[in-house]
């Protein structure tokens, strides 16, 4: 008799973030993908999670961050290392 590996409702759900973003190994993507295919919950929860992260995206696209922003946090990361924030 073969053993089936198959992820519970818990276990899926305890992946689920990192499934959608896409972060797990194959394995646990693959595992992941089946329970989703069989558990109606399960994958209901996905389509809502799904969706309020393109949601979040497409609200984040239409804001326009300040010309500056990169310069600032270059120089606040270069700040909180003890470095030069302008090497030139």
């Amino acid at each position: 008799m073969s053993h089936i590996d198959r992820y519970t409702c818990e276990e899926a759900f305890l992946r689920l973030d990192d499934y959608l973003d896409r972060e797990l190994p194959a394995d646990q993507m693959d595992c992941v993908r089946e329970h989703l295919e069989t558990c109606a919950m399960c994958a209901s929860e996905v389509h809502f999670e799904q969706a309020v992260i393109d949601d979040v995206r497409g609200k984040l696209r239409r804001i326009r961050a300040p010309g500056d922003l990169m310069t600032r946090i270059s120089a606040l990361i270069a700040s909180a290392r003890g470095a030069d924030p302008d090497p030139t």
